[in-house]
């Protein structure tokens, strides 16, 4: 009998991204210009990776600002007399 050998699976190899592009990708989501799923068509990037930049940079916007999430909550939740 001969034993069937699998191929090994071909590793993705993925491209580095660039801070700027990181964040022109997601002004552009921010914006409404387009989606998570077309960013990650159009830039070839993972639409899981998109999702964590966007993440990180809200807390990075957010120490820019100087503002916790706390607070922001906050500011966000009363009501204009």
């Amino acid at each position: 009998m001969e034993e069937n050998k699998k191929a090994p699976c071909p590793k993705k190899t993925y491209k580095k991204v660039g801070f700027e592009l990181k964040l022109l990708i997601i002004d552009q989501i921010h914006n409404g210009q387009i989606s998570i799923n077309h960013a990650s068509n159009k830039y070839q990037v993972s639409r899981s990776s998109i999702q964590y930049w966007m993440k990180k940079y809200s807390t990075l916007e957010q120490k820019k600002i100087g503002m916790s999430k706390k607070d922001e909550l906050r500011s966000t939740s009363r009501i204009p007399t």
